[in-house]
């Protein structure tokens, strides 16, 4: 191959390599929950769950074996009696059918576990992902009030070289410009700390990528409060609730079949050996209830049922409490962070710029600068906070009610 062909396809080459590595460095929501879906250990082991019930199903769906049993009497061969016997529970009172019941009881509970298990981790890759996101934003910031510091300490130098400020002004830019170079190394270390949350929760014990894409919006529109709290009942949280309340009165059926004794029949054949005679031998048992009929635990079962009810009232009274308290928080935050795009750090940043342009020109000295850069921080600083809990109420919603997109 010609050296200028071979150089030509070697180019090629690096550049769909570099292609690949670059769409593999940005790492967006959408693969990230995917990822997390397929690579989660314990999502993967609440998965189990499931064929542990059936197994669970299986078994309770199974009747007693039958026993078999050889008796002697008299150890001499001449005048022993050897019986052979085959014995057989058949179970009354309905328990096959009450422990199926519990059974299936416990593979619906299964599946909404894991369902509900599938939400907690959406969430939580959510609130990962955003949680980068913040990082990054951290970090720009910072880097941006580096360079409004070195700015700064660059004009006071300025200033103090032709005399016209005191030294002491280039000296208190210097502290500044340390204090935010400061910051900016905690906002690169909490970066690779979220960095390294977000791949924990996909299921990746080091990140694979080197930043977050930014979604087309900063959080969703939530719906409505009417809206939520009509869909509170098919929340995953109380539908398990309810079901645990199904399996506290399984329960109680399984406990109450358990007062019927079970009959134990037996047919069998003995042999004399001091007649040389066979006789057939049949048997049929039971147990007497007359101290234990199980009351203790069908009083048990019963009071779990009751407390299951209580519960699943509680849990309905703290979603809504919740909903209310994540969308007030979620609206309340929402209009922080308008407030700060539009009015609170556009004006910040036009007092650090009209400050610095006043100490150059002599008409302000440098406090006034270090003031208007300070305030500047500061407004970045809660803009980021309410960013913050603008993503925290939207991720508790999510965490009611699953994906809001289904709404």
């Amino acid at each position: 191959m010609p050296t200028r062909a071979r150089t030509l396809l070697w180019s090629v080459v690096v550049l769909l390599a570099t292609a690949q590595g670059v769409g593999a460095q940005t790492l967006t929501l959408d693969s990230a929950l995917q990822t997390a879906f397929a690579n989660n250990p314990d999502l993967a082991a609440a998965q189990w769950e499931i064929d542990i019930a059936e197994g669970g199903r299986q078994q309770a769906g199974l009747i007693p074996n039958p026993v078999a049993s050889w008796d002697a009497e008299d150890t001499r061969r001449d005048t022993r009696t050897t019986t052979i016997k085959l014995s057989q529970t058949l179970e009354l009172g309905g328990k096959r059918g009450a422990r199926i019941d519990l059974a299936t009881r416990a593979q619906d509970a299964a599946a909404l576990t894991l369902e509900q298990r599938r939400n907690t981790l959406r969430v939580e890759v959510i609130d990962s992902y955003y949680g980068a996101l913040r990082a990054q934003e951290r970090l720009d910031l910072a880097q941006r009030s580096l360079a409004l510091a070195e700015r700064g300490l660059v004009v006071a130098n300025g200033r103090v070289t032709a005399g016209k400020s005191s030294p002491v002004e280039a000296t208190r830019a210097q502290v500044q410009l340390s204090e935010i170079r400061l910051e900016l190394n905690r906002a690169q270390m909490g970066l690779t700390d979220a960095y390294r949350r977000l791949a924990a929760s996909t299921g990746n014990a080091a990140a694979d990528f080197e930043s977050v894409a930014t979604p087309s919006r900063a959080t969703p529109a939530l719906p409505a409060a009417a809206q939520l709290l009509a869909r509170v009942e098919q929340t995953t949280e109380l539908r398990l609730a309810e079901l645990q309340i199904l399996q506290s009165e399984a329960s109680i059926g399984v406990e109450k079949a358990q007062r019927i004794p079970d009959l134990d029949v037996s047919i069998g054949s003995q042999y004399d050996a001091g007649v040389r005679e066979r006789v057939n031998v049949v048997g049929v048992s039971m147990p007497i209830p007359l101290f234990n009929r199980n009351q203790g635990n069908v009083l048990a079962a019963s009071r779990r049922a009751d407390q299951a009810r209580d519960l699943r009232n509680a849990i309905e009274l703290r979603l809504r409490t919740e909903t209310r308290q994540a969308l007030d928080l979620w609206q309340t935050a929402n209009t922080e962070v308008r407030t700060f795009n539009q009015q609170i750090l556009p004006a910040a940043q036009s007092a650090v710029d009209a400050a610095t342009r006043g100490f150059e020109m002599g008409k302000f000295n440098f406090l006034d600068v270090l003031d208007a850069q300070r305030t500047l921080i500061a407004a970045r600083t809660q803009y980021l906070a309410a960013t913050a809990q603008a993503t925290d109420a939207w991720v508790r919603i999510e965490r009611i009610y699953g994906d809001l997109a289904r709404f």
